[in-house]
């Protein structure tokens, strides 16, 4: 992601989709006034919602064995930055540091957000893509805060989902997500931060 501007991001929760039942993790800005829905897949879901809540599992999942190979290898996690929205996909990278060395790894975002939680490390999205979300998609500003008369809601997923679940998105209709976002509270979130 070179140098361009990001802002840092936090999960406000994890909410089911009201039309497909499908996981969305919800990411919010420090003011709250911006929220970006991203639809995510069941294991990534189970993940997060683990880590949020701090759920002690029999056997490690995904994330928590990779977060621990990290570890063993003295590998930190330095970020993770939502880098890209093409064709209602988010894209992002896992940036780690290795002794003095940076990697920066192409990553879902479900992925980098479940690992980023566990390695308490920061989440940022980058301006370009809140720009591009607003335009096309679902980044809401929250009551008190500015907002643009055009419904911009919609939905975009990481590139976890099908292509039937990413078909079924690009369908619904902008003006009821925006409805939908407009009145989440974040006391309604099934798992939140």
């Amino acid at each position: 992601m070179s140098n361009e501007a990001a802002i840092e991001m936090f999960v406000a929760g994890l909410v089911l989709d009201p039309n497909t039942q499908a996981p969305v993790v919800v990411l919010k800005d420090e003011g709250g006034t911006v929220h970006i829905p991203i639809w995510i897949g069941i294991a990534e879901a189970t993940s997060i919602a683990s880590a949020i809540k701090q759920l002690p599992m029999a056997r490690p999942l995904t994330h928590d064995l990779m977060y621990d190979i990290f570890q063993q290898m003295s590998v930190k996690v330095e970020r993770v930055v939502v880098t890209e929205l093409k064709d209602s996909t988010y894209y992002a990278e896992l940036i780690l540091s290795i002794g003095d060395r940076a990697v920066i790894l192409d990553s879902r975002p479900s992925d980098a957000i479940a690992v980023a939680l566990r390695a308490s490390a920061p989440i940022f999205v980058a301006e370009k893509v809140i720009e591009q979300a607003k335009a096309s998609f679902s980044v809401v500003p929250q009551e008190g805060a500015a907002s643009s008369s055009q419904g911009q809601s919609g939905a975009a997923s990481d590139a976890s989902d099908t292509q039937d679940e990413q078909q079924d998105f690009k369908q619904i209709d902008k003006d009821k997500w925006r409805e939908i976002l407009d009145k989440l509270d974040p006391d309604d979130f099934k798992f939140k931060m």
